[in-house]
């Protein structure tokens, strides 16, 4: 058994396996954030398809001899099989079926994934998104090897920045998430868990080029990999760079006197991704790994097709940057124990630039800035699991974060550069994990954690709230704190059966932004804001009849505390302020198929339905926005010959709420049906070509009001293993 599944308790009665929102606001000085959408296709035929089939849950299996996913970097989920081939489990998708699929960033790989629904804030930031069950990117921290990435100033995660090429694996936890995993996971987790090799040469090139509907040239996407595994140690280097000239509108679109339809403007991005990994392997039971990683970005953003140029935003960001490197490890101490270890230093480096027109070559109005953000985190975890009986596993973990963010901004059209304003704070959390055998068919869990923070600086340039001249003042210094607890029991009655019943109750610290932001003069601050809590309840499971496989799950949430922008006046002007006063619900199904037919043809889908009741009292028109309540995602893959595969797909989704550019009222769209094709056929052992479009019906949808999505696209590609 390798290191990172090496569980004391038989593995077949164990319940843990290793696999695997609602309103953003606007930045003080980065603008608004709004998410909308566009109506047709429902999802009721493919519901009615797919619920009358059994839920039950899959027995967990070990990693094949062949697996590259790199097992430190995994987190804890609950439920749900790893995946082989081109193959989607309820709580992962591996790399294959990323490949296959051609979805070069997060947010269209994990939209794979039944529960997970990908959406667009649109306005000026025009950021891509994911929910976990309803849960926005605010509620369910993103990993990478399990070490967090995390935005102190508003952890405004552009889940299209996030490359997924090198990744060996996607993992998202829905709902309950183990508390030994860290703090903040009040709706779930997402983790990208990056590869390592498992040969003594192991190599990798892909090359793929875009084209958009009229199959002119669109972009490209380029991975490569070099690794080795040794006796006792391994060693890997992996590239991924994606560059999107543009993508055209649908060819039905209207033209608008903001857009004249084919190629989006705005539309231009790059990205690329590098990561380097050393391990070392003593023996059969210990592993020590340190890993860098190094992403950059830069990108534009479309302006919205209706509103007048005017007062439209024309912003960019000429770098988007993160910087990784961790340690981490795990060691056996004796027959009955193990020390798991994680430690970390992360960068980020981000410019937005505002211009003055649509043309971006000026800054001369008050409306221009530059806006600077550098922030560094570091921090680690220790992990320590005792077997105190066969039958009971004892785990506690702490963890330990130090954020600083720095900010300043030149503004126009004086040029005057602000001092830094720093922020200061710390994270620590505790947590406990038992994991009782009560019988050879039934598993406890148990888990508990205490979380706190303690804000150490908190600053912003400008007139202080009792007047005055401008300068750098403070914020007051507030800590808080949360206690989480949750429980799990399964129940395997077979090798094909688990069921699983779980309750959890998370909370996470509202940000930087959320306490302090000023969002362009119109919200004052609020130092006690406090976290806002979920309790999550699922039962589900999986079962295998011979070839076909189901898993699913029925879910609830309770939601409290909720953040919402409450609206008062301060210093006679009308402005809002971040107060805990929402409350609401989510719940839902989802359900995840797949069958072998014969020898030449492997056939799956997952559906997922999502309801959501969000109150704030401060709005009576107020929706929840972003998440359809229908999502589904159907697929075959058919090898009529040797050597070539042929892969339709399809993407559906129902419509949803979304608001206008002004947040004033809140309607339904975005409804979509997509569908795709790949084509792949094996030139020669290791040599592949494949060619493929998606959103072949070319259909016109918008997940943002006035921010319409792509239309037709093809691509070719070239891989080559060894």
């Amino acid at each position: 058994m390798s290191p990172s599944f090496a569980w004391k308790i038989p593995l077949r009665h164990s319940s843990i396996s290793r696999h695997i929102s609602s309103v953003d606001g606007g930045d003080a000085k980065r603008g608004n954030d709004m998410r909308r959408p566009s109506t047709r296709h429902g999802l009721a035929a493919l519901a009615l398809a797919m619920l009358p089939t059994p839920i039950f849950a899959q027995a967990v299996e070990e990693p094949p001899a062949d697996d590259k996913t790199f097992g430190l970097g995994q987190i804890i989920i609950v439920t749900g099989q790893r995946p082989e081939g081109v193959d989607i489990g309820g709580s992962t998708v591996n790399s294959e079926a990323i490949y296959t699929f051609n979805r070069n960033s997060l947010d269209e790989a994990a939209n794979l994934i039944p529960g997970v629904s990908s959406s667009n804030t649109g306005g000026s930031r025009n950021e891509r998104l994911i929910f976990v069950r309803g849960f926005d990117r605010f509620q369910v921290p993103l990993s990478i090897d399990g070490i967090r990435v995390y935005l102190p100033a508003d952890n405004r995660l552009d889940y299209g920045r996030f490359l997924t090429p090198d990744i060996a694996e996607i993992q998202v936890a829905k709902g309950y998430a183990s508390v030994l995993d860290g703090p903040g996971a009040m709706g779930g987790a997402v983790n990208l868990v990056t590869r390592k090799p498992t040969k003594a040469i192991e190599a990798e090139a892909r090359g793929t080029i875009s084209g958009d509907r009229g199959v002119d040239y669109a972009g490209y996407n380029v991975f490569g990999l070099l690794g080795t595994r040794q006796d006792k140690f391994y060693v890997q280097g992996s590239f991924t760079r994606n560059f999107q000239d543009h993508w055209d509108l649908v060819g039905g679109f209207m033209p608008t006197a903001n857009e004249d339809g084919g190629a989006r403007e705005f539309t231009r991005t790059s990205d690329e991704r590098i990561n380097l990994k050393a391990g070392f392997t003593p023996n059969a039971t210990d592993e020590y790994a340190i890993s860098y990683t190094r992403q950059k970005g830069e990108k534009n953003a479309p302006i919205e097709t209706t509103v007048p140029l005017p007062v439209q935003r024309y912003w960019s960001w000429p770098y988007w940057n993160i910087d990784s490197i961790y340690f981490l490890s795990t060691t056996a101490l004796g027959d009955r124990a193990t020390l798991k270890t994680r430690a970390y230093r992360n960068t980020f480096d981000n410019l937005l630039r505002s211009f003055d027109s649509r043309a971006q070559n000026t800054q001369t109005l008050p409306r221009a800035f530059n806006s600077y953000y550098e922030d560094e985190a570091y921090g680690g975890s220790a992990q320590l699991d005792v077997e105190l009986t066969p039958a009971d596993t004892f785990r506690v973990a702490a963890h330990y974060r130090r954020d600083r963010h720095v900010e300043y901004q030149q503004v126009f059209p004086s040029g005057f550069t602000e001092p830094d304003q720093v922020n200061e704070e710390d994270t620590w959390s505790i947590a406990a994990e038992n994991t009782l055998v009560l019988s050879p068919a039934l598993t406890f869990i148990t888990g508990v954690s205490y979380d706190w923070r303690d804000l150490k600086r908190a600053e912003e340039y400008g007139t202080p709230p009792g007047g005055g001249a401008s300068r750098v003042f403070s914020y007051p210094i507030r800590n808080a704190d949360a206690v989480n607890g949750q429980g799990q029991l399964v129940w395997t009655p077979n090798d094909a059966t688990r069921l699983h019943a779980s309750i959890s109750s998370r909370a996470r610290f509202p940000t930087i932004f959320e306490r302090f932001s000023s969002r362009f003069g119109g919200a004052t601050s609020n130092a006690d804001l406090k976290a806002e809590r979920a309790t999550n309840y699922e039962i589900g499971g999986a079962r295998t009849f011979g070839p076909v496989r189901a898993e699913g799950a029925l879910f609830y949430s309770r939601l409290d505390d909720v953040i919402v922008a409450f609206p008062l006046i301060f210093n006679g002007q009308a402005v809002t302020q971040s107060r805990n006063l929402g409350k609401g619900e989510y719940y839902g199904g989802e359900i995840a198929l797949s069958a072998a037919i014969g020898g030449t043809l492997n056939v799956g889908a997952n559906y997922t339905y999502t309801k959501r009741d969000l109150n704030d009292p401060s709005n009576a028109a107020f929706q929840p926005t972003g998440v359809p309540t229908h999502k589904g995602f159907a697929y075959a893959d058919w090898s009529p010959i040797d050597r070539l595969h042929i892969v339709p797909n399809v993407d559906i989704a129902s419509d949803r709420w979304v608001t206008n550019t002004a947040g004033t009222r809140f309607f339904r769209t975005g409804s979509y049906v997509q569908a795709n094709l790949r084509v792949d056929f094996e030139v020669m052992n290791g040599i592949e070509i494949g060619v493929g479009g998606r959103n072949l019906f070319d259909d016109n949808y918008q997940l943002a009001d006035g921010f319409p999505e792509a239309g037709r696209s093809f691509f070719a590609s070239v891989r080559a293993r060894y």
